[in-house]
């Protein structure tokens, strides 16, 4: 959706408390900022993920045919556009999961409401 002008998205994935800070700087180096004034704005939260890898897949953690249950941080952020395929290549290149959920959705964000 664009606002003013401007099409910003909400890009959410979750991710292992140990890849946190490597995976907000390699985002961070190749996204323009959203917020003037501000780069690295990024929240995060712990929350609980669960899974059950199935035959053929390679998993970072777990076995397969078992449920595993893991703490991981979900981390979100806003990006234009125009950076939402760079983000996401680099959370694939940095996260250290074999498929990580992401969701990417477009939002009013901030000044652009007004």
């Amino acid at each position: 959706m664009k606002i003013n002008g401007r099409d910003v998205y909400k890009i959410t994935v979750n991710v292992p408390e140990e890849y946190l800070e490597d995976l907000m700087d390699q985002i961070n180096a190749v996204i323009d900022p959203v917020y003037p004034g501000y780069d690295r704005t990024f929240t995060y939260s712990r929350v609980t993920g669960t899974w059950r890898p199935l035959a053929g897949s390679s998993p970072f953690k777990g076995n397969i045919g078992s449920i595993e249950v893991a703490d991981e941080i979900k981390l979100e952020f806003i990006a234009k556009g125009k950076d939402v395929k760079t983000a996401l290549d680099a959370i694939m290149k940095k996260h250290p999961y074999e498929e990580p959920a992401v969701d990417v959705a477009e939002v009013l964000c901030g000044r652009d409401v007004i």
